[in-house]
């Protein structure tokens, strides 16, 4: 209070403002303010609860509140903020405040025998991979379920493909340059590998699943992007006897069924480094020749594609708001709209990270939130109208961060090169 005082007394030169609120529980009266052009975000919030407590007849709690001009949060003096964006001074200026989000806490540190480079979560599960060849499953209250082994490399990718009742169904991909589908019990922890894909030549380094679970995209060191079945139709599948003869056939839980790609999309000249399927039956996939490429998952097409300066290490697609986030070796997270016909496709650059950003995840439920982890060893939450600043750094990480998760709304999700996968909880 001493300090929005001092402030409010200064001889420094007023601008005049308006507060506008899209919650109207927090609304106030629709009038002008003055204020000191160098105020803060920080006593702007004191001075709007000031002002809110004196407007309510009953006790006022305190509220920690955000603040955007022109559709971008403020973090730097009014007065700078307003010349970075040339805004006119001499008129009165909407500003508009929110409830900050609040911080994400730290919740468990799941601990494995190397590094932690693959993560996904689907409802009270995360499944988890890492370089000594195993994948993990594990209960959303940090209690190990089971160690799977069956790789004969690092894991690179895996990815819940459906769960269904007590039986779930999950892939993974492999520096051993398979794709492994895999089926769980998920109360008995039974675990059953019932399709190898063979068809990469090298390493790979991705997975995804289409929104009908049908369908995996993968993409690795060999530049290609191939698309396989996801499910056990006996069309699709070879099995493999003891005598090594080969035969058409339904899904037998004793063996496991050979699988080959449906497609094999050429067009990358380095590593793929991560692919996404859309809702609309579009895969982006991302790589270190420095593109971003958007696919016709159905008829095998490039349909456009988004040329960086630096190497991209992974993307992520937000149904939500239809964008794109990148982690890229130029230690920026950009966020791109590749259906854009106006302007540049690069809608803003996010930058606080102080090496690569290896790894973006968007929130499922927030259309502007998302997460980057990179090989400062910090998770960053980000909201898409704060370019220079993330909401917060969640640290803890004692290692490179390779991936990280929010698939699950209540919880974010990080693996590193300190063996560990950090949890945090998302309070809203």
């Amino acid at each position: 209070m001493a300090a929005l005082k001092k402030s409010m007394s200064t001889d420094e030169r007023q601008i005049q403002v308006r507060f506008v609120t899209k919650q109207e529980k927090y609304a106030l009266p629709e009038a002008p303010f003055s204020i000191p052009c160098g105020i803060k975000a920080d006593l702007l919030s004191v001075l709007v609860n000031n002002l809110l407590r004196e407007t309510r007849e009953t006790g006022w709690e305190e509220v920690e509140f955000d603040f955007l001009i022109s559709g971008e949060f403020v973090r730097l003096p009014v007065v700078e903020h307003l010349k970075l964006k040339d805004i006119n001074t001499e008129v009165t200026i909407d500003i508009e405040y929110l409830e900050r989000f609040p911080a994400p806490e730290p919740e468990d540190s799941l601990n494995h025998d190397d590094w932690v480079s693959a993560s996904h979560c689907f409802k009270d599960w995360i499944l988890t991979g890492s370089y000594d060849n195993t994948l993990h499953i594990w209960k959303t209250d940090g209690s190990h379920k089971t160690t799977i082994p069956g790789h004969c490399g690092p894991i690179k990718g895996v990815r819940w493909i459906e769960i269904t009742g007590s039986l779930a169904t999950f892939a993974s991909v492999s520096h051993d340059q398979t794709v492994m589908i895999w089926t769980v019990d998920l109360e008995t922890y039974a675990v059953e590998r019932v399709h190898i894909g063979r068809g990469h030549e090298r390493s790979i380094e991705c997975v995804d699943v289409d929104k009908n679970s049908s369908f995996l995209a993968t993409g690795g060191w060999d530049h290609m992007l191939k698309i396989w079945a996801a499910t056990s139709d006996s069309v699709l599948t070879t099995e493999i006897d003891d005598g090594e003869n080969q035969k058409l056939s339904t899904v037998n839980p004793g063996k496991s069924l050979r699988r080959t790609p449906l497609m094999t999309l050429p067009g990358h000249k380095e590593a793929i480094s991560s692919v996404v399927w859309t809702e609309s039956n579009e895969i982006f996939s991302s790589s270190w020749d420095h593109t971003i490429k958007l696919w016709d998952a159905e008829l095998g097409g490039l349909k456009s594609e988004i040329v960086g300066n630096k190497s991209f290490f992974c993307v992520s697609y937000s149904p939500l708001n239809q964008t794109l986030v990148s982690a890229s070796a130029d230690r920026h997270v950009r966020l791109y709209d590749a259906r854009s016909q106006e302007g540049s496709v690069v809608k803003s650059t996010f930058t606080s990270h102080v090496g690569w950003v290896s790894t973006v995840c968007w929130s499922t439920t927030h259309e502007r939130l998302f997460i980057s982890g990179g090989h400062d060893n910090i998770l960053k939450l980000w909201d898409s109208r704060s370019p220079n600043a993330p909401l917060y750094d969640m640290v803890g990480h004692e290692g490179k961060i390779l991936c990280a998760d929010w698939s699950n709304p209540s919880l974010m999700v990080s693996g590193a090169t300190d063996n560990t996968l950090k949890i945090f909880k998302s309070q809203a």
